[in-house]
């Protein structure tokens, strides 16, 4: 029996694009007969959905995400989904397994791809200078106003962002990010108890990753740049084993590295930069049948 699959796109991309279908596409000739549901917010799928990849509170979205999996009437009998994130879908699949994971279509796998699992520290630059959706979604995170009310309800890039050295803000006025990882001085119990139930979590970094700052957050390392006296930058990496996080298990990433659940794999190439064979390989290793 094959799970059925769920597909949530990344930054500026949208469910009925060309790449997201291959990629379904590519699911089905590597186990045939699955069923791939890929989540689109909106009215419509196109410019709406891609507009909300943008634009929009998170958690608002994430309640739209579970209760639309929840309707789905293949997904709601399944015995099980895996859940596959591209970019910034990966974390908020993550946050899907969190919130909802006890009564919404149960996860098996979860595989995130150049996901910001520990958030960003700078904003993805446009691809063009005539892609005014982005370019007004620039403009509000380098407003300096990235803190409040109003942008963390409405700027979806501005709610998993996470600068160790504002992190007092961050912990006070984080709309999402700083939730779902636990990070608050009073833990959701629930969170950790979700996570830790799903089978596999598999997160791929991109080696040569330059869009998401800093890359070593797909593996939930966290980056601390501090400059020296001649003004160069240095960069402190901190790996998840050496983070309270996983030491105090806040979202159960012990409970499912003690039982060979976490998963941490590398593609060369930059971010997105995705290769037939490659995804071949990971859908064959971690999309097999059910028990």
């Amino acid at each position: 029996m094959s799970a059925a699959r769920v597909i949530w796109h990344g930054l500026g991309d949208s469910a009925d694009a060309g790449g997201m279908k291959e990629i379904a596409e590519l699911i089905n000739k590597v186990h045939e007969g699955t069923y791939v549901h890929i989540i689109s917010l909106g009215a419509s799928e196109g410019a709406p959905d891609r507009q909300q990849s943008f634009f929009g509170n998170l958690s608002v979205q994430l309640d739209q995400v579970c209760e639309q999996l929840a309707r789905d009437p293949i997904l709601r009998t399944a015995p099980a989904i895996d859940a596959i994130g591209f970019s910034q879908g990966g974390q908020f699949l993550r946050g899907y397994i969190e919130r909802c994971g006890h009564w919404a279509p149960r996860v098996r796998s979860l595989l995130t791809f150049g996901s910001q699992h520990n958030g960003i520290a700078e904003f993805q630059k446009c691809e063009s200078a005539t892609d005014w959706v982005c370019q007004g979604a620039n403009a509000l995170l380098k407003s300096g106003t990235v803190w409040s009310d109003f942008v963390q309800s409405r700027l979806v890039p501005a709610q998993y962002y996470r600068n160790l050295n504002d992190y007092d803000n961050y912990l006070a006025h984080s709309n999402f990010l700083a939730d779902i990882n636990n990070e608050r001085q009073v833990k959701n119990e629930q969170y950790a108890a979700n996570l830790a139930a799903i089978e596999h979590f598999v997160m791929i970094v991109f080696a040569e990753d330059q869009t998401v700052v800093p890359r070593e957050s797909s593996w939930f390392g966290e980056v601390n740049v501090t400059k020296d006296e001649d003004g160069s930058e240095k960069r402190q990496i901190t790996q998840l084993f050496d983070q309270e996080i996983y030491k105090q298990d806040w979202i159960g990433l012990k409970q499912l590295h003690n039982k060979n659940g976490l998963h941490f794999d590398k593609l060369q190439g930059g971010h997105m930069e995705l290769k037939t064979k490659d995804l071949e390989v990971i859908f064959q290793s971690y999309l097999g049948p059910l028990a």
